[in-house]
This record gives C-alpha cells, structure tokens and sequence, in this order.
C-alpha cells in the first residue's frame, strides 16, 4: 500500500508534467510555428499601419501648404491684374491708356481673300 501512496503523491505533485513532456512538444511544434508567424504578420501589419498613417500625415500637411501658396498667389495675381495696377507696371514703358475708342475695321463682301 505504501508504494501506492507513494506513486499517487508523485503524479498529484505535478500535474503539467504530463502536457509538458517531449511527444506532446513534438506533436505540435507546427501549431507553435504556425502562432509564430501570425505573431510576426501581427507586427509587420502594425508596422505598415503607422508607416502609412504617417505618409498620409506629410501628405496632408504638404497639401495645406500648397493650398495656402495658392491662395496667397492668387491674391497678389488678382491685385496685381487691377487697372490700376496695370497702369502703374506699364508707365516705365511707355505705355498708356487710349483716351480714344478703337476703331472697328470692316471688310467690303465683294473682296474675297486669295487662296493658295
């Protein structure tokens, strides 16, 4: 009786001894390889995540830039495209407003242009 005791004292002392032995290991080693690489697939998608979260990051603070040049641009072209404006750019050339309205040229109907 005595051994008895002895040999169920044993297995009661260690109860993961018979999931953590070598067969058992062995068995599933692929499962284990297979949790291993969706563990890595975990973190690269991680990764690529916050690498494209921070190129739209850049790509949207390029583009505010961008839109603010734009306008400023736009502004000084409108100011810049005033009568006014125009009259002043043009004096050191020489060039001045026509006091005068344009003439209008006619062509007579009864000529009729040369062809080649």
């Amino acid at each position: 009786m005595s051994e008895q005791t002895v040999n169920n004292s044993s297995s009661n002392k260690n109860p993961l001894k018979g999931l953590l032995n070598y067969q058992w290991i062995a068995s599933n080693i692929p499962f284990f390889l297979f949790l291993s690489a969706l563990a890595v697939a975990y973190i690269a998608n991680g990764h690529m995540a916050d690498r494209a979260i921070r190129r739209i990051n850049t790509t949207t603070k390029q583009l505010k830039e961008l839109q603010f040049e734009y306008k400023t641009i736009k502004g000084e072209v409108m100011f810049k495209s005033e009568e006014n404006q125009v009259i002043k750019a043009t004096e050191p050339l020489g060039l001045k407003v026509a006091k005068e309205l344009p003439q209008r040229l006619q062509v007579e109907k009864s000529q009729e242009p040369t062809k080649k």
